[in-house]
C-alpha cells in the first residue's frame, strides 16, 4: 500500500537576471508502507530538495505529490504541518542537537508539541526510546559529552519517538566512522522494521546505498532506478 506517491513532481526556482533553475525534473516515485528506499547523488544533485518534498516541508511547482493518497497540494498549512509532526521523521547528518540541553530533554522535545497523553507521559516514552537505542546510562549527558555515534542515536531516537511511518534519513553516517555508521544503519533498520515505517535514506555512499531494497540514482533533477551499486 502506498504511503507517499509522487508524480511527475518537479522543482524550479526563479533566479533574477538569469533562467530559472531547474532543480528536479518529472520525479515519480512511490513509498509503500515498511518499504526501504535509498537515494544516491552527487552534491548538486537535488538530494536536499527531494527530501524536503518528500518530508512535505516544500511544495513542488509541477506535479502532485499525495499522503495516504491525499493530494498534499489540498492540504492547509495546519494539515501539512500535523502530517508531518505525526507521521515524519528526520535525520539529519550534522545532527541538530540542542546543546546545552540533556539527551533525554533532547528526545522529549518533539512530544511537547502532543496534545494526547504522549505530552503527559513525555519523560516516560522518551527514556524508553533511548534506552531502546542503547543509551539509558546516557539520559543526563549533554551532546558535548557524548561521542558522534551517540549524538545521532539520540538524533534517532528524537526522530523515532512520536512513532512516525516516514523516516527520512539524510546523510544519516556522513560524520561517522565506518563502523559507527554500519551500526547506526542497522539500528535505524531495525527500529524501522519493528514499527513498521517506511525508511528512505539519502546518501552519497554506494554501501550505504546497497543495505536498502530499492535503489535509486539522482542525476541532473532526474530519478532513476540504480540497480547496481558499487561496493
Amino acid at each position: 500500500m502506498a504511503l507517499l506517491e509522487l508524480r511527475g513532481v518537479g522543482r524550479t526556482v526563479s533566479r533574477v537576471d538569469d533562467r530559472p533553475l531547474v532543480i528536479l525534473n518529472g520525479v515519480d516515485l512511490v513509498v509503500d508502507v515498511g518499504d526501504r528506499l535509498s537515494i544516491v547523488g552527487r552534491s548538486g544533485s537535488g538530494k536536499s530538495t527531494l527530501l524536503n518534498l518528500l518530508g512535505l516541508l516544500d511544495s513542488p511547482t509541477e506535479g502532485e505529490i499525495f499522503f495516504d493518497d491525499a493530494p498534499t497540494r489540498q492540504f492547509s498549512a495546519r494539515q501539512r504541518d500535523v502530517t508531518r509532526g505525526r507521521d515524519v521523521g528526520f535525520i539529519f547528518q550534522q545532527f541538530n542537537l540542542l546543546q546545552g540541553r540533556t539527551a533525554l530533554e533532547n528526545v522529549m522535545t518533539p512530544l511537547l508539541y502532543d496534545t494526547g497523553s504522549a505530552f503527559w507521559r513525555r519523560r516516560s516514552i522518551a527514556t524508553a526510546m533511548l534506552e531502546r537505542v542503547g543509551l539509558g546510562h546516557r539520559l543526563a549527558s549533554t551532546p558535548d559529552r557524548l561521542s558522534g555515534g551517540e549524538q545521532q542515536r539520540v538524533a534517532i531516537a528524537r526522530a523515532l519517538v512520536r512513532g512516525p511511518r516516514l523516516i527520512l534519513a539524510d546523510e544519516p553516517t556522513g560524520a561517522l566512522d565506518i563502523e559507527t555508521g554500519e551500526s547506526v544503519m542497522a539500528l535505524l533498520d531495525e527500529i524501522a522494521t519493528a514499527s513498521s515505517a517506511a525508511l528512505v535514506t539519502i546518501t552519497h555512499d554506494p554501501a550505504i546505498a546497497a543495505l536498502a531494497t530499492r535503489r535509486f540514482r539522482l542525476e541532473r533533477g532526474v530519478l532513476v532506478p540504480w540497480a547496481e551499486v558499487l561496493l
